[in-house]
């Protein structure tokens, strides 16, 4: 199978691209919950298409779907299921599915006693600052929400990120803050992440100076570990609230991790996110192998980075709301599939996930498109059209005509013939600096009344993509060993970096003793 694909995968690629998507421009089409995905600009024809379905049924995609939404163990590591999808369902499910549903509604009503002033600060005033601290999978998701959403917040909420371990992170955060009326919000899953656990001591001697000992009432921690949270609090009473052991934190955008994004937003304003996402959950529970979104882009992940040997994928958002996606993607899709080795022990065969970046359309326009236009590399790019299509018209059709061209250059190229044609004073030498190679390849979302639903069925889309990515590699999408193995190097350099003791590795050595003048 692998084989035939990697015939097609040559064959297709001494066929000019335009031909190709010439002949896919009206069939290459998904939707899904007013999502529109052309992928007519691939290296793909209708045999090579036939023969990549071929792949999926074989691999097992149904399978993985069903698995999933039946709670079974998809995650052999931890020996759990991945119930990320029961946060946002809409509708009771059973057993541990349920608790899972249950989980994130102490921090919906939680978010409405804040704003009604249910809930108030130790001087009995209400919240008007909100400072989330957490970092990766507890720290981009609520980012993104609130950067995506921040003109539906009330205005009565200052929302403050921390993650770095970095001591300028929280002295940024909190600067202007009054400590009497600010909320800080800890969210870890383990709730034994060294970076979260030191600004939040740092938070908490902040608080305890002005507040003293109700410090705790401005306090709220969301963990899988309760006990552990109660010991850090020494016997005090704070707003704890439940992340499940079975959502990994690259997947708990839609859990009380969000809690800040809930207070700053609005409850309503989350629940339609999560709307959007159990929409999404249910096109790719219900919808055929041929005609499901997540399905199909998994699929083309495989035929890129491991038949076509493609190293990275380039996402630009073409809508201001989106800036974060990149960055919020690459935890998602590199720490899930970042990996060669599956969950049995043995090494996959080919390439695995591509590495990802990208940024906001049109400002990458002036940076790194030149990169992707006319630099040596082939780079297969991703753009995500939605702007509000309620704001300046002018500007709206600006976006769509820019990132349409973008498309279409990256795509089409442009000739020596072309250039000379249409600028014929040039000189040769500045003329074939023009010439753009084209042939690259690209996918283009787009989507017409973007909003909070529209946002909740877009992460949901990619976090099925993601999943059934990794199935087709072999890999296990729910584990990170990679990231934890660079924790437990870090505590172990720590008293060698104090000058207790001294680093095994020669290099490291010299470079402590560069950093610290010793």
């Amino acid at each position: 199978m692998i084989d035939d694909l990697t015939l097609h995968a040559d064959r297709l690629a001494r066929t000019p691209l335009k031909k190709l998507a010439d002949a896919r421009a009206t069939s290459s089409r998904l939707n899904a919950c007013g999502w529109s995905i052309d992928l007519s600009r691939q290296f793909l024809d209708a045999e090579s298409t036939a023969a990549l379905q071929q792949f999926g049924d074989s691999s097992g995609l149904q399978d993985a779907a069903d698995k999933l939404f039946a709670g079974d163990i998809v995650n052999p590591s931890e020996n759990r299921p991945a119930l990320h999808w029961a946060l946002r369902a809409q509708s009771s499910l059973s057993g541990e599915a349920e608790s899972v549903r249950q989980s994130v509604l102490p921090a919906l009503a939680f978010a409405r006693d804040v704003a009604s002033g249910a809930v108030t600060s130790s001087t009995g005033e209400r919240f008007n600052a909100v400072l989330h601290i957490g970092i990766g999978g507890s720290d981009f998701g609520p980012r993104l929400i609130a950067d995506a959403f921040q003109d539906h917040a009330s205005g009565e909420i200052d929302l403050r990120f921390c993650a770095n371990v970095d001591p300028f992170d929280l002295d940024r955060a909190i600067a202007g803050l009054n400590p009497e009326r600010t909320l800080v919000i800890g969210v870890s899953k383990s709730f034994g992440t060294e970076e979260t656990l030191y600004n939040l001591a740092r938070a908490r001697k902040w608080l305890e100076a002005t507040i003293g000992d109700k410090s705790q009432q401005h306090l709220a921690l969301v963990t899988a570990n309760p006990d552990r949270a109660k010991n850090w609090l020494d016997g005090r009473e704070a707003h704890v609230f439940d992340m499940p052991l079975s959502v990994g934190g690259r997947f708990s955008l839609w859990s009380a991790a969000s809690l800040a994004c809930m207070i700053y937003l609005g409850a309503d304003v989350f629940e339609d996110i999560l709307t959007g996402a159990a929409d999404m959950d249910e096109h790719v529970r219900t919808t055929s192998m041929a005609q499901n979104a997540a399905m199909q882009l998994a699929l083309l992940d495989y035929w890129n980075a491991t038949i076509r040997k493609e190293k990275m994928r380039v996402l630009l958002a073409y809508a201001n709301r989106l800036r974060m996606l990149p960055t919020y993607l690459q935890q998602l899709e590199m720490e899930s599939n970042g990996k060669s080795v599956g969950p049995h022990g043995d090494a996959v065969s080919g390439a695995t996930a591509p590495a990802l970046w990208g940024g906001e359309g049109s400002v990458g326009q002036h940076s790194y498109h030149q990169w992707l236009h006319q630099g040596s590399q082939d780079v297969p790019c991703e753009f995500i059209l939605a702007p509000d299509r309620n704001r300046d018209a002018e500007g709206v059709k600006a976006l769509t005509a820019h990132a349409l061209a973008q498309a279409e250059v990256l795509a089409n190229g442009r000739t020596l013939e072309e250039v000379k044609q249409e600028e014929p004073d040039l000189t040769d030498e500045v003329a074939r600096q023009k010439v753009h190679a084209g042939g690259r390849a690209s996918t283009f979302f787009a989507h017409s009344q973007f909003g909070p639903q529209a946002f909740g069925s877009l992460v949901a889309l990619y976090e099925h993509r993601t999943y059934f990515a990794g199935h087709l590699w072999g890999l296990n999408p729910f584990d990170q060993w990679g990231v934890e193995r660079g924790k437990t190097m870090a505590s172990r350099l720590k008293p060698a970096v104090a000058g207790e003791a001294t680093a095994a590795d020669t290099v490291t050595n010299s470079l402590i003793a560069m950093i610290t003048g010793n």
